[in-house]
């Protein structure tokens, strides 16, 4: 590969040169606390009166992976760091620092492999990924640094759980208050309790089991994915297509199981609402959106043998067309809709070639258990069972038969519908599996596939006073709606696609919950001043495992098999008892819900975060954002692959802390800027093998590996497709400094790019261009001159200027790289010997925040002490921004014959006169008739001469 490495003259800027050069800045940094932002109070601050401004920056939490970094996973972090670096030089107090989000799954996996701790494992990745992000030379506050598997960082991940789970959602309110308050209202019958008891009149058992109703975080029954074979519970995306698991390849089953819960369905509303307040983009605001699913409908009772099946839709107006009812398979009423016998005449196709019900529920839940909600839902092949039971169309009073299928979720709406198949495509499929009426109660063409279209409303009436035939779709929604709330058949609802989280794994590598369970089962959260709960030595982090058929077993979590940690004595108040430790941990979300916070106060031992820091760092400013500002970090840079999940759960938890009065920020994240992504060619053979992709050859636009010819494919970069490129390799062969101005020039921030090596070299040269403006390659002396500058200097210094501050203030650091290398050949190419100081010392400075280490040493040999990263950035003068004069062409008979300088506010006269002044036009024009003269001011002159 070609490198940097060349010899030429002695001071030549190479490789080595920049190596060294970067080292020793790099300790500088280090040893000077550079970066070191300081706070309002507390440890971090330092007594002095704080920059006027702040800037609050923050990058995506990293995951230390033992591959460690290959040349795509740095871009976001460089360009944050030149934002940084910017903005530090136009004075403003900035925290930037990064962290590791380091609890997760492969570690664990490793551990069960090797028997090494993950701990180990973790904490040796950390350390090499350190090594790599300090060799670009980020400008981070290391004193900041968090990582997610630190007892005094998790410390307060478990105290953030209590303050949630010890929390209530008050819907007048619309917002967590502490559980005491509940307790109070309960108490003097403010409030009621879900079942309409007493609360005063309940026993402790049944008062617990009451206000577990209410909490924020709560144990429930759910579905969950069940893979007996690993022993452990998998989220959809670890299940394969054909319902196993991606590891191992067991079958996994749908299964209840009791699980930690999440109420985040209580801030449905603000999580959607809020979104209006955020400087993010679009597309994330509408992955959200799409995410909590807002919709309003009604909830429809269908009377049945087990009482009403209580259906939503966001149509009633269609209950007309409605012709079965469709159950999820673990509905709850599943098994008291099961008749004991088929009634005479029932349709072969609806048992599943079974004689009872029971029978074919039975062979019908076998066959479905290895499905994921995922594979369920895309599903085309349409199957299900007919349960011996109706329903009546709440409506028309017509009998409709009650199904199964898989179709139909339980975690979605209330697990059944109600099947309209002439308007919906799904339902459209299943009648015709099944042989089922299609009623068309819109005016469209059913024959052939669901009308899903608006149209007037047909087939709608009925004598009880429901008439919707000819009606468009809002006043028919409207008037069922009514109609079906006056009889007590249904009510208007909003229905959210948004399901409450589930916030549970049997896994070892997390944070263990702080809660503790009693003789009776009961939860018990455990006193903040015994936190944080770690994790307990294990012989081996395997969970318990199973026959992989055996779908009745049970979890059992690795951390179960530490008995004396699981089993403790405690005096909650009430003197010395026998409790059990949950031997769950916390999805690995957990913590990156929150780091945010504790960047502003990494060594608090007191408090997760001190307000009064909160406030400084991430409290609203209406002044400078507007009176509507959630507050939140300023800039939050990261991949839209986050859109959702860490987003959202982030989100959540903030805005209870906010309604806890623990921060004054209502939203984490005020800005939010998704970066693209370093992709790479990729190479295979005929086998389908990855061959190392530095090693293949190009040849008559083929492509060569050991001289055979291998498919080239265009995608991510990975060490699995063998394309990866480390930065250590780029750094040791060009310089760190020609990595980030390379991955900075590539394109657009915002867009995927494809990496190439042989192009890093151009960025290398723009350095050494750079560096012969300053230092002299042959002597090493400095090269500048005290020349004065000419005014064409000053035109492009200023411009240059304008444009560069513009650009990096919008994250525009490809055309900031760009603006950089032409005004860096202006001056090579006017002053090939010395070109002006101050010329040169302005552009040292606009090139810091790419390239730092270079120009410190540029800064340096210009004779300036310590670092330039305080030294305010270049102004420029407004004046300087606009041309004088402007060059027009002159026409004759609509050919150019000559050009003229104007001044750029001449009039039309006076450009007339100096066209007709020009020494050439006169030349050409002597002895004829100048009939017509056309001007277009800042175009061009026309003159028609005859």
């Amino acid at each position: 590969m070609t490198n940097a490495s060349d010899h030429g003259p002695a001071h030549r800027y190479t490789a080595e040169l920049a190596g060294d050069i970067e080292q020793k800045w790099q300790a500088f940094w280090r040893d000077n606390g550079t970066f070191n932002a300081p706070n309002p109070t507390g440890d971090l601050a330092t007594g002095d009166p704080l920059p006027t401004e702040k800037l609050n920056i923050q990058d995506m939490f990293p995951y230390p992976s033992g591959a460690g970094l290959h040349v795509g996973h740095p871009l976001g972090y460089i360009a944050t760091d030149v934002f940084a670096r910017y903005n530090r030089m136009l004075g403003k107090n900035v925290l930037h620092t990064l962290g590791y989000d380091a609890f997760g799954l492969p570690a664990e996996q490793y551990a069960i492999q090797t028997g090494t701790h993950p701990r180990t494992t973790t904490e040796a990745n950390i350390e090499n990924m350190t090594r790599q992000l300090n060799q670009l030379g980020l400008g981070h506050d290391k004193r900041r640094a968090v990582a997610t598997t630190d007892p005094e960082f998790y410390r307060w991940t478990q105290w953030i759980f209590l303050q949630i789970y010890n929390s209530w959602f008050d819907e007048e309110l619309q917002k967590a208050r502490p559980i005491e308050d509940l307790v109070r209202d309960l108490m003097t019958g403010v409030r009621q309790t879900k079942d309409g008891r007493d609360f005063k009149d309940l026993n402790t058992e049944e008062k617990y089991a009451a206000l577990d109703e209410f909490r924020l975080v709560y144990l429930s029954d759910s579905m969950v994915n069940w893979c007996p074979g690993l022993g452990t519970v998998l989220a959809n995306e670890e299940v394969t297509a054909d319902g196993k698991s991606e590891r191992g390849n067991f079958p996994v089953y749908r299964k209840r199981l009791r699980q930690w819960m999440m109420r985040i369905t209580a801030y449905s509303d603000r999580l959607l609402d809020d979104l209006d307040l955020l400087d993010w983009p679009e597309k994330v605001k509408s992955m959200q959106r799409n995410w909590i699913g807002r919709s309003r409908g009604a909830q429809v009772a269908f009377e049945s043998p087990a009482g009403a099946i209580e259906v939503f839709t966001t149509r009633p107006d269609t209950l007309f067309g409605a012709s079965y009812v469709v159950l999820a398979p673990e509905h709850e009423l599943v098994e008291e809709l099961t008749a004991e016998a088929y009634p005479e005449g029932t349709d072969e196709r609806w048992t599943n070639g079974e004689a009872t019900p029971a029978e074919a529920v039975e062979s019908y839940l076998n066959t479905i258990a290895a499905k994921s909600d995922v594979e369920r839902q895309e599903n085309k092949e349409k199957t299900g069972v007919f349960l011996g039971s109706y329903a009546v169309n709440p409506v028309s009073g017509d009998k409709v038969p009650i199904f199964i299928a898989d179709y139909v979720l339980t975690g979605y709406g209330t697990g059944a519908i109600m099947a309209v198949p002439a308007h919906d495509e799904r339902d459209y499929e299943f009648a015709n599996v099944f042989n089922l009426p299609i009623t068309a109660v819109l005016d469209g063409d059913v024959s052939e596939e669901a009308f899903t279209g608006d149209a007037t409303h047909i087939n709608s009436a009925n004598d009880n006073g429901l008439d919707l035939n000819g009606l468009g779709k809002d006043e028919a929604i409207n008037r069922a709606i009514d109609w079906l709330t006056e009889r007590e058949a249904g009510e208007e609802k909003i229905q959210y696609k948004l399901r409450d989280w589930l916030f549970a794994r049997q896994r070892y590598w997390g944070e263990p919950f702080p809660i503790v369970y009693d003789e009776n089962g009961q939860a018990h959260g455990i006193p903040e001043d015994q936190l944080p709960v770690e994790l307990p030595e294990v012989e081996d982090y395997k969970p318990v495992s199973f026959d992989p058929d055996d779908r009745d077993s049970e979890p059992s979590p690795p951390l179960a098999k530490a008995t004396d940690w699981v089993n403790v004595t405690m005096d909650l108040g009430d003197g010395p008892k026998q409790y059990k430790r949950d031997t769950n941990v916390m999805p690995q979300w957990a913590g990156s819900s929150w780091y945010q916070l504790r960047y502003i106060d990494p060594t608090n031992d007191e408090q997760f975060v001190n307000l009064e820091n909160e406030q400084y760092w991430t409290g609203p400013q209406p002044d400078v954002h507007g009176e509507n500002d959630p507050g939140g970090v300023d800039l939050y840079v990261g991949g839209v692959e986050h859109a959702v999940l860490h987003l959202l759960y982030a989100r959540f938890w903030h805005k209870v802390l906010y309604d806890l009065g623990f921060v004054t920020s209502k939203e984490p994240y005020r800005r939010l800027f998704n970066q693209g992504y370093i992709q790479a060619y990729a190479y295979t053979d005929a086998r389908g093998v990855y061959v190392p992709a530095v090693e293949v050859e190009e040849k008559d636009g083929k492509y060569y590996f050991n001289g055979e010819e291998v498919n080239r494919e265009y995608g991510k970069m990975g060490k699995s497709l063998k394309n990866a490129v480390a930065p250590d390799d780029i750094a040791r062969d060009f310089g760190a400094d020609t990595l980030r101005v390379y991955e900075m020039s590539m394109g657009p921030l915002d867009t995927s790019r494809p990496w190439a090596t042989k192009d890093v070299v151009g960025a290398h040269r723009f350095l050494q261009r750079l560096w012969r403006l300053v230092v002299n390659e042959d002597t090493g002396e400095l090269a500048v001159s005290g020349a004065e500058l000419t005014a064409e200097d000053e035109k492009q210094l200023h411009r240059t200027i304008a444009g560069v501050r513009d650009d990096y203030e919008h994250l525009r650091d490809n055309t900031v790289v760009a603006k950089l290398i032409e005004y860096v050949n202006y001056l090579t190419k006017t002053y090939p010997d010395s070109a002006p100081r101050a010329a040169v010392e302005p552009l040292v400075q606009m090139v810091s925040p790419l390239a730092p280490h270079i120009a410190e040493e540029l800064w340096s040999r210009l004779g300036y002490d310590g670092t330039i990263t305080f030294v305010p950035f270049p102004a420029f003068e407004e004046h300087l921004l606009v041309d004088a004069t402007v060059e027009l062409p002159i026409q004759i008979n609509g050919k150019v014959k000559a050009r003229i300088d104007v001044p750029t506010d001449a009039s039309k006269d006076e450009i007339e006169k100096l066209a007709l002044g020009d020494p050439k036009v006169g030349e050409l024009t002597a002895g004829k008739n100048v009939v017509k003269t056309i001007v277009v001011p800042g175009r061009m002159v026309n003159l028609v001469v005859k």
